[in-house]
């Protein structure tokens, strides 16, 4: 389900008073949804997507995202596309954009991945077809999926299992290993500085 605005919200959203939104209402040049409980009115997230002139042709696009992890795994980033590409021809699907990045899926600041997620977010997007599931993230795929679904954008899945290299998975986890394993070295040597502080404080 898309997000909603009430007229208050959605008039500072787009700049304008309450006023002008019950004008434009009444008048037929932005209409506005009625509550069936309240009848008051409110506005989706696509109206402001229509009114920033954001909003897509309604067909969308369709975007093929494939990804590996580092340089060392662009035969599988090749295997991926090869994949990708016969799929798509089986089922007679038209692609706009092929989007490829070469990233940890742990690192939400891909390039491609970016690119691909602002173009949902405009209501540019029908579909996004992937490998597997994380080739798009490693983990919270359930939010970006949902993500997708509030912007009527499709997440299509090959479910290529053999598409999805093991060692990129015992990669990410090293790194979450790793990570937390930092943080609690720095943890300890913070919990420290503060004992030796106190004892001092206690010698003063």
């Amino acid at each position: 389900m898309q997000n909603t605005y009430s007229i208050q919200a959605f008039g500072k959203l787009i700049g304008k008073s309450t006023k002008t939104l019950q004008k434009w209402d009444r008048d037929g040049k932005l209409v506005a949804h009625r509550s069936p409980q309240s009848n008051r009115r409110y506005y989706t997230h696509d109206q402001y997507l229509e009114y920033r002139g954001l909003k897509a042709p309604e067909q969308g696009r369709t975007i093929v995202y494939a990804r590996v992890s580092g340089v060392s795994q662009k035969p599988d980033l090749t295997n991926q596309m090869t994949a990708l590409q016969a799929y798509c021809t089986a089922h007679e699907i038209t692609v706009d954009e092929w989007v490829q990045d070469i990233g940890s899926g742990l690192n939400y600041k891909r390039k491609g991945f970016n690119h691909v997620m602002e173009m949902v977010e405009l209501g540019q997007v029908r579909t996004i077809i992937i490998a597997h599931k994380d080739r798009l993230v490693r983990f919270g795929y359930d939010y970006f999926e949902a993500f997708c679904e509030r912007h009527h954008t499709q997440l299509v899945l090959l479910h290529g299992d053999h598409l999805s290299p093991e060692q990129e998975l015992v990669r990410d986890l090293i790194a979450i290993i790793t990570v937390f394993s930092t943080r609690l070295h720095g943890l300890r040597s913070y919990k420290k500085v503060m004992k030796d502080a106190a004892l001092q404080k206690d010698q003063d």
